[in-house]
């Protein structure tokens, strides 16, 4: 299933020179993670904050690009220079599902009319992530399968916002766009389980 995350590899090399960069800098793969979940937690706030029409709430879709920057480079870094810790894989997940959070519970202030379709996406995600982990516990790999994971989720996020900035009346079909989005985490949780079933062989 097409996910903005098979883009992740042309990502990767683009990144690669700011990778040796930051290494130079003394700057560790768990010191980016924790920049990525602070800079959505603030981030997340300041959504709280600002109205639809304020150019700041166009911060928001570039922090999700710094915040996929970071995360491609994170793991990178801990794969070429060897700095692969358990507590680095706690600290990736676990800040994966708080950055979520922070990040769109917001749209739940900021478009109260699509509270229960924009929930559902929420928890939706959740599941996805949840149903990707299952693969190392059954032996087989972390699935990353579309079409609603989490660089696609911020894609469909980040444009949403860009598109409301400048057409506000948009909103009114943001029920109808969560709905489909968080129809699509389901999708992407069934896919993720079946490509774990088929190579764990169950």
């Amino acid at each position: 299933m097409p996910s903005i995350y098979n883009l992740k590899p042309a990502f990767q090399n683009l990144m690669r020179p700011v990778m040796f960069f930051l290494h130079d800098l003394k700057i560790t793969p768990n010191g980016l993670t924790l920049s990525a979940v602070g800079g959505s937690i603030c981030v997340g706030f300041l959504m709280t904050l600002v109205s639809m029409d304020n150019v700041k709430i166009l911060i928001f879709p570039v922090w999700l690009f710094i915040r996929m920057a970071l995360n491609a480079l994170d793991g990178m870094m801990a794969r070429e220079f060897k700095l692969q810790s358990r507590l680095g894989l706690i600290l990736n997940e676990i800040g994966d599902l708080v950055s979520d959070a922070a990040l769109f519970i917001p749209f739940l202030i900021l478009c109260p009319s699509a509270e229960f379709p924009i929930l559902f996406f929420i928890l939706g995600g959740i599941f996805t992530e949840f149903c990707g982990l299952l693969g190392p516990a059954l032996k087989a790999h972390r699935h990353y399968e579309g079409p609603m994971g989490k660089s696609d989720r911020a894609f469909f996020t980040g444009l949403l916002i860009v598109i409301v900035f400048f057409y506000p009346a948009t909103i009114h079909y943001w029920k109808i766009f969560f709905a489909i989005a968080a129809a699509l985490t389901l999708v992407t949780c069934l896919n993720r389980l079946t490509a774990i079933w088929k190579e764990a062989n169950l």
